[in-house]
This record gives structure tokens, sequence and C-alpha cells, in this order.
């Protein structure tokens, strides 16, 4: 038990008055009870009289005597916080520094690579249900209630705008069937965690991007699968049930369940939250550098073959990379992209939606889960070049991405038609 007394000495021209404060601290073994004690004491020499004149000079207030050495401190935790958030938001630079590493040295990621697929759904299961512990799924239905307009327009531009480029882009290429397989398996995921840092970054509407990213995500096992059967089973064979399955165990299911733990056990998931944003984009960047480094044999193979003429310059010998499956694989998943983040910014702007709105759709319809286009390609296709433009866009797709999101954060969201309305909010 810690005693701390307090004499405070209050003067004026015409008064004066002593004030002593008796303060009792226990811990809290007990339930708290009040030990706080005031006592005032007007001094015996002159009277207490109140008078209705203002002072004409500031009283003093002294500390006598103390004893506060013991007093806790309050730990600097937004600090730390910070500094994790800050982490997290290099996503691109870490999955860029790591695709340099898969080229250099493919087997770096081996060690990860040999225990695929398994190690690959184990990893973009723990991704979701980070994902999931950071969601309170009665904000986001009250979100959903209050704007369900902007959030089915967000849903139905992303199953839609990009499964329908990532079939034409296919067909203009003249991509291998493997590759148009990848390609529109990409165009076919949900969007990426990634999309709420973008949004954040382009001053977007980020709850959003945020409600939007979850409910694609739990729509994905049905439009995912279904949306691949049919556009890519003209070109191989499509398990939708087996891909529906896979979308629910490594998807939903860890989303769901972190939700759960979130409103289940707080205390603990707000000492693991601050740490699962980067936890998750440490992990994906490590699926992506896998599959990529899976693949960099058979892309190194073409380019060697492609600069096997020594009489060839320089400009023919990039030309023939860029023309064979490295050069193919880089275009396509560009483009893709690209008309994501265009056409999701035009058809939010047709139908009127505010600025900072259509920079969210516009990013959540560019950005997508290349992690489950990996997860689903290594688990589905016999090819592993299926998985190559999934884990080729981790990399675009982030890039991309985040040059947008710096360059709308240098221009204002407001416009003159809604800036009165933002401003209310």
């Amino acid at each position: 038990m810690q005693l701390y007394s307090f004499t405070l000495s209050v003067e004026s021209k015409k008064h004066r008055f002593n004030m002593s404060l008796t303060l009792r601290l226990s811990p809290f073994l007990s339930p708290p009870q009040n030990h706080l004690k005031f006592t005032f004491r007007p001094h015996p020499s002159k009277p207490t009289v109140l008078s209705p004149k203002k002072f004409t000079s500031p009283p003093t207030i002294k500390c006598v005597r103390g004893n506060s050495e013991h007093l806790p401190l309050t730990p600097a935790k937004p600090r730390l916080e910070n500094v994790l958030s800050t982490a997290a938001s290099l996503y691109p630079l870490y999955v860029t520094v790591g695709g340099i590493v898969a080229c250099l040295q493919p087997s770096t990621f081996s060690w990860f690579v040999k225990r695929g697929p398994g190690s690959y759904s184990l990893t973009l299961g723990l991704i979701m249900l980070a994902m999931g512990l950071t969601l309170e799924l009665k904000d986001l239905l009250n979100l959903f209630i209050q704007r369900p307009l902007s959030i089915l327009f967000g849903c139905v531009a992303q199953y839609t705008i990009m499964p329908t480029f990532g079939m034409v882009i296919s067909k203009t290429l003249g991509l291998s069937p493997s590759l148009s397989v990848g390609l529109i398996l990409l165009a076919c995921c949900p969007g990426g965690a990634a999309s709420n840092v973008v949004t954040l970054i382009a001053r977007g509407d980020v709850p959003l991007s945020t409600v939007l990213t979850v409910c694609t995500t739990l729509g994905a096992v049905i439009a995912t699968p279904l949306l691949t059967m049919i556009l890519a089973g003209t070109y191989v064979p499509v398990d939708a049930v087996g891909l529906s399955i896979s979308t629910l165990q490594v998807v939903v299911a860890p989303v769901l369940l972190g939700s759960y733990i979130q409103s289940s056990f707080p205390v603990v998931v707000k000492i693991v939250t601050p740490f699962a944003p980067l936890f998750a984009v440490l992990a994906s960047s490590l699926l992506a550098c896998s599959v990529f480094s899976e693949n960099v044999v058979r892309l190194k193979s073409s380019m060697v073959n492609a600069t096997l003429a020594s009489d060839a310059t320089s400009i023919d010998r990039l030309q023939s990379i860029l023309s064979g499956e490295l050069g193919a694989v880089i275009l396509s998943v560009l483009l893709l992209h690209f008309a994501g983040f265009l056409v999701g910014y035009l058809s939010a702007a047709i139908c009127r939606f505010r600025e900072p709105e259509r920079r969210a759709i516009s990013i959540e319809v560019g950005m997508q889960n290349s992690a489950l286009g990996v997860v689903l390609a290594t688990s589905h296709f016999t090819s592993p070049v299926v998985a190559l433009p999934p884990a080729m866009s981790a990399v675009i797709m982030n890039i991309m991405g985040s040059s947008l999101g710096f360059f709308w954060r240098h221009i204002n969201p407001s416009d003159p038609g809604t800036s009165q309305e933002l401003d209310e909010k």
C-alpha cells in the first residue's frame, strides 16, 4: 500500500487558504475503494470572505510537500504500432527484393517449394486468419446497411471487369493454354488485402475498400470457380467443385475463424492485432517469391535461347526476350491490372460516385488476391506455368498500385460537387 500526502497553499492579496490532500493507493487485490480524502481549512487569522470582485493577479499554487516518486507511467504504445504499420506498408519492396533473390538464387526458397502445395495452402490460410483477426463483422454489416449501393457496385465490378479483360488479353496476345488459364484464374480472384493499404495512401474511402475486400473474399467460394470454369474451361478441364472447396478451406473459413476469435478473446487479439498486417505481408511475399523461383529455370532457358545469336544487337536481344514467354507474362499482367485500375475508376465516375469512392473501387478492382491464385493453380492444375501469372502479379500489381496511390495522394480527393458533403462527414 502506498500513502501520498500533499499540502497546497493558495495565496492572494486578501486571502490565504491551506488545503491538505491525502491519497492512499492499494493494489487491486480486492475491489477498489475510495481512499481519496480532501480536507479544506481556512487560515485561522482571517475569516473566509467571498468577494465578487476579481483578483487583480492570479493566485499562486505551491506544492509544499509530496511523495510521488512511485507513481506509474503510461507506456508509449502507439510508437510500436506505428513502426509495425510502416513496416507492413513496404509490401512492394519485400516482393521486389524477394523476386530479385529468386532470379539470382532460386534455391533460397527451395525449402518452402519442396513442401508445396501444402505449404502454400497453409500459408494462405494463416494470412486470411490474420485478416479475420482485424475484422469486426458488426461494423462491416452496419456499413453495408448504410451504403449498399457502392458496395454492391464494387463487388459487381470486381467480378465482371477483371475476368472479362483476362479473357480478352489472353486471346489478343495469343498466350499458350497454360498461361491463359493462369491469367484468367488471376482475374477471377477476389480483391487483395493490400488494396486497403494502397487506398489509405491514395486518400480514398478506406471503410469501403475494407468491406469490399471482405465481401469479394466471401463471394469467391462461388464466383472464382464458376467464372474460371466458364472462361478457362475452353483451354483445360476445370474442377469447379474442387476450386470451391479449396477456396472455402483456405480463404473463407480462416476469415470467419479469425473474426470469431476477435469477438471471443478480445484481450488476446488486442495484443496480436498490431503484428497481423506485417505477418500477412511477409507471408504473402514468401508465397509469391517461392512460386516465382519455381519457374525461374524455365524462364532463364527461354532467355538463353533468345540470346544465342552472337551477331544480334542488344536491342534485338531485348526484343527477343520480351517476345518470349517471360515478356508475354509481364505484358499480360501489366495490361490486366492497368485495365482494372482504369476501367474501375471510369465506371465509378460514370455512376457519379464521390472521388474517394472512385479511388477505392479502382484500387479494389485493380488489385487481386494473387496468393489465392497461386494456391489454386498449384493445387488443381498440373502445369507449373499456370501459377506464373499470379506469382508475377504479386510484384507488378503492388508496384503499380503503390505508384497510383502515391500519385493520388498529392491530389485533393474533393471535387466542387462533393466538397461540402465530405466536410460534413
